[in-house]
């Protein structure tokens, strides 16, 4: 029985459903959704003269293009791509930006190809405007509490022991600090507003009176902005304190920003030792650079030195001991003085501190509370 189109756009994003986007290369890169694969019906060539055409003659005269630019070796490759991926999926959908031609050009492919697959009515814009919508309402209601504490108290670290949490930063693919860029890139702008929007849907949807744990973000993760409204809900939300010994903060931050994420960097670049070692020590001493005022020269001098010498021990020997120096100094003398700061700011919005085993225990103790008059005040 053929599966009919379908506007139930909540369905598609709660329950992942396959989709195969049948836009431009270019479009997609702009902004998709995480379940999304891009199987094009025109590449961004094709697409910018079908455009032209379309907004000088009409869409008979578009569409007349289309065809002409279809030879049957292009027909036919498109038709194996989606014919691959439809049989793959079969609780799947297909969508354009507004669910008109391009999708429906696609099914009639793919019709004559053999299978009936149904598309996403409104497309890609109805669907990025269901998830805008949801975010603006979600927000309003999310009983979020806030995971604060100093940087490298491991509060990424801890949120992955709670049983109701939205990593942003993961989402965000940044650990949020001067020297959180990660070897690959951070995604678009909308991209990570929609994974945000999916993510607090699919919490609220399973259950919107318990708290759930966010970690405490500027309003930038790397390049990436927090939405206005998210970041405005977390301003006034309550904060849980982790608690961390400046001895496991430098433990920790070693791990995230040298032994952990070295190897992604050989990975990334195929095991090519030269290149990743390149790009390592660039992301090192460039996110230095970058707080260079606010360090101060001689500090900086300072601490470009410390960094240098044990980046080249670090590929020498493999020892990473040399970091501890310059991280505890921008933990104790860069970061804290920022932290110190913004508490300042803050009074009467604490409703934890604590070390990490303590925080898991409460945390997910008050977790299983509901309306909890902390979360609604």
């Amino acid at each position: 029985m053929t599966r009919p189109n379908t506007d139930d756009y909540r369905r598609l994003f709660l329950e992942d459903l396959p989709l195969m986007d049948v836009r431009a290369p270019v479009e997609f890169d702009r902004g998709a959704f995480p379940s999304s694969v891009n199987i094009p019906l025109l590449d961004n060539n094709q697409r910018a003269d079908v455009g032209t055409r379309y907004k000088e003659q009409g869409q008979d005269a578009a569409i007349a293009l289309g065809w002409q630019i279809a030879t049957p070796e292009i027909k036919a490759a498109r038709q194996a791509a989606w014919l691959a991926h439809a049989q793959a999926h079969p609780s799947g959908f297909l969508y354009c930006f507004r669910g008109g031609l391009r999708s429906r050009l696609s099914q009639q492919l793919l019709k004559e190809a053999g299978l009936d697959y149904p598309l996403v009515v409104g497309g890609y814009k109805a669907m990025r405007r269901f998830l805008i919508d949801e975010l603006e309402t979600n927000t309003a209601i999310a009983p979020l509490v806030l995971v604060s504490g100093r940087t490298g108290s491991g509060k990424t670290l801890l949120l992955s022991h709670l049983q109701r949490q939205l990593d942003l930063e993961a989402l965000a693919n940044h650990r949020g600090s001067a020297f959180g860029r990660q070897v690959d890139d951070q995604p678009s702008q909308i991209d990570f507003e929609n994974q945000v929007s999916i993510g607090l849907m699919k919490l609220l949807n399973w259950n919107h009176k318990q708290a759930v744990f966010v970690e405490d973000e500027g309003k930038l993760i790397g390049r990436i902005s927090l939405p206005l409204n998210l970041k405005a809900r977390m301003q006034q939300s309550p904060l849980a304190i982790l608690e961390t010994p400046i001895d496991e903060r430098i433990d920790i931050a070693l791990a995230d920003y040298v032994t952990e994420a070295w190897p992604k960097y050989l990975a990334f670049f195929d095991q090519d030792a030269a290149l990743a070692e390149q790009a390592f020590r660039a992301q090192v001493l460039d996110n230095l650079s970058r707080i260079r005022k606010r360090l101060g020269g001689d500090k900086f001098d300072l601490l470009f030195s410390q960094f240098s010498a044990a980046l080249a021990l670090f590929f020498r020997t493999g020892d990473t001991d040399g970091f501890r120096p310059g991280i505890e100094t921008l933990l104790v003398d860069y970061y804290d003085p920022m932290y110190d700061y913004q508490k300042g700011l803050r009074q009467g919005r604490e409703i934890f501190r604590g070390p990490a085993k303590e925080y898991i225990e409460w945390a997910n103790e008050f977790i299983q509370l509901e309306n909890h008059p902390l979360l609604n005040s």
